[in-house]
């Protein structure tokens, strides 16, 4: 059995079982294939956590379609969600339908620079789904979110490709993380 604690938490109870997320993830397939017919879409999902979903939504996806990736990391000590490309999309992006796959939205940040990056390229269209949303917590406006998995609340989740402390990402079910309480004298100091 994995080790179910880290330094900053540990493994709680399940919140989505593997099949509600395969039920889900189905639904979304045939939506987005109803959606992207004839228009061969290319699906762009970030690294590391997004590559489960963007895999099983890529095998629910009934059309031609194909795949990139790219890696972001947040501007060291950046506290305003400043991120950084590490690795552009490989394929051209001019007159393609491009389809961003994410693991969550929250705050828009990331989503938003992603987008601007891609948008510079020209696509035909570009548009998002995202597995877990919290539309609540946004700090960007106008996001192109065009499908949502699941809206769920203000946790830390493992599993299902999300992880913690680089943890945890290959549980199939999505496991909320129960976050490890700081050591009284660290409180105090705050």
């Amino acid at each position: 059995m994995a080790e179910l604690r880290s330094e900053n938490g540990e493994v709680g109870a399940v919140y989505l079982t593997r099949a509600e997320i395969a039920a889900r993830v189905k639904q979304l397939g045939v939506e987005i294939a109803r959606d992207y017919a004839e228009l061969d879409p290319v699906l762009v999902a970030p690294l590391k956590s997004s590559i489960v979903f963007l895999t099983d939504l890529a095998r629910a996806l009934r059309i031609p379609h194909t795949l990139d990736v790219v890696e972001l990391a947040p501007y060291a000590g950046g506290r305003d969600g400043a991120v950084r490309l590490l690795k552009d999309v490989d394929a051209p992006l001019e007159n393609r339908h491009v389809l961003i796959v994410e693991d969550v939205v929250d705050t828009g940040l990331t989503l938003h620079f992603l987008c601007k990056t891609l948008g510079l390229r020209s696509p035909a269209s570009l548009a998002a789904v995202t597995l877990l949303d919290r539309p609540y917590r946004r700090l960007v406006d106008d996001l192109p979110v065009r499908y949502v998995g699941f809206t769920v609340p203000d946790e830390l989740f493992a599993g299902y490709g999300l992880g913690l402390d680089e943890r945890w990402r290959a549980f199939p079910d999505l496991h909320l993380v129960v976050p490890v309480a700081l050591p009284r004298a660290v409180t105090e100091a705050a």
